[in-house]
């Protein structure tokens, strides 16, 4: 094993460190001993020469994602510890071994100490995403880790790495099977069924973090007419349809998205004619639907901003699709609003609801505020980890 690097920090910029934040940037490095390339083990110390923690050296303004606040040369027995503890919460949710559900988070980067690392489990298969070069050389004893606490539960390991990879290192990295061998597979989500498959569905194959959310509309669907639109794999429309829904319309953009929702329709509901699908921008199927029609609308769009130099272009637009739908929904009706937008905070994207609220003149409740699962957890000392933000809507 190489030297370890040290990275040492400007005087006074330790604070963060010693509050367990696991990022540091590159302006609060005042000296590198060593000559770290990206992706390789550093040690952080203070000015004064106090060890900190060791992490991940990266290149660019966010210069070490942290591992750990103990020195550690993260062998078989870290990653074996981490992973365990993860699996721990996810048994103590009651989702490790559950008949209804099958799917779920098993690591949340920072939310389980883990920067830079995303593993989803999908029925015995679970599927890695590398967000750093570090995580990235660590796969194997990684999956070495996961082999040992899963034992005979887990039955293949995918890697779905390649795009943020070749952003990194300009190198191209296929995704693929690391262990065993599966291409696709049909989970179990509250009793409801979803073909997943990993190397063509969006992110890790499945979005796990409305799973709540959708038990929440769900509760909501009876009678209603439902208009799930940027639907993806359809999984608000099963919900809802499952729930006697009188009606449920799918959009989204994608032909292959909406041919993936009608999939997970035909092996949920055995008479589909209260659902149909449509191939449309999700805005302008809202411009252009007729008022008091549906009461119940889903607005979950994708980000609209990843970066914080795009945030008001990205609550512009937040207003802009809210305003459409409060506009056409019938009155009574329930509109569910999310933003999975990490630059634009819970109480910015409620301004930007209200602001919609504003614009088109109804009287609007708050029912509900939603967020991700707890397998999606938010680490006390990084609150940057909730990503995920929704409501639920009463429209008179």
């Amino acid at each position: 094993m190489k030297n370890i690097a040290h990275i040492i920090l400007k005087p006074g910029k330790d604070e963060f460190v010693k509050r367990y934040h696991p990022w540091i940037f590159s302006g609060a490095i005042g000296q590198v001993q060593g000559n770290p390339e990206e992706g390789d083990m550093v040690e952080v110390y203070s000015g004064k020469g106090e060890y900190l923690a060791t992490g991940f050296y990266e290149k660019g303004s966010l210069a070490v994602k942290l591992i750990s606040h103990k020195r550690t040369e993260a062998g078989a027995e870290f990653w074996k510890n981490k992973l365990s503890s993860a699996l721990m919460l996810r048994y103590a949710l009651g989702l490790a071994e559950n008949t209804e559900t099958n799917a779920y988070r098993l690591v949340f980067s920072e939310g389980d100490g883990l920067p830079g690392l995303v593993a989803d489990f999908y029925a015995g298969t679970i599927v890695l995403q590398s967000h750093s070069l570090g995580m990235h050389h660590a796969k194997p004893l990684i999956v070495k880790a996961l082999k040992e606490i899963y034992k005979n539960q887990l039955r293949a390991v995918y890697d779905k790495s390649s795009d943020t990879m070749n952003r990194m290192t300009g190198k191209v990295t296929e995704d693929g099977c690391i262990y065993g061998s599966v291409e696709e597979t049909v989970i179990l989500e509250n009793g409801c069924k979803f073909h997943v498959h990993f190397s063509t569905g969006q992110k890790t194959g499945f979005f796990l973090d409305q799973r709540e959310n959708r038990e929440i509309l769900a509760y909501y669907s009876n009678g209603r007419q439902v208009l799930n639109t940027f639907c993806y794999s359809g999984s608000f429309s099963v919900y809802a349809l499952e729930a006697g829904a009188k009606l449920v319309h799918s959009v989204d953009s994608s032909a292959k998205a909406i041919e993936l929702t009608e999939r997970n329709v035909a092996i949920n509901i055995s008479n589909i004619s209260h659902h149909q699908s449509f191939v449309r921008d999700a805005k302008q199927f809202l411009k252009e639907m007729p008022a008091d029609f549906y009461d119940l609308i889903v607005l979950d769009p994708p980000a609209f901003a990843k970066h914080h130099d795009v945030k008001n272009k990205a609550v512009r637009g937040y207003i802009s699709l809210n305003a459409l739908a409060l506009r056409q929904i019938k009155a009574g009706g329930l509109l569910f609003t999310f933003s999975c937008s990490q630059a634009v905070d819970r109480n910015l994207f409620t301004s930007a609801v209200m602001a919609a609220a504003i614009e088109v003149g109804r009287q609007v409740k708050i029912l509900h505020h939603l967020s991700q699962p707890a397998d999606h957890p938010v680490s006390i000392y990084h609150p940057e980890g909730e990503y995920l933000k929704g409501l639920v809507l009463y429209v008179e």
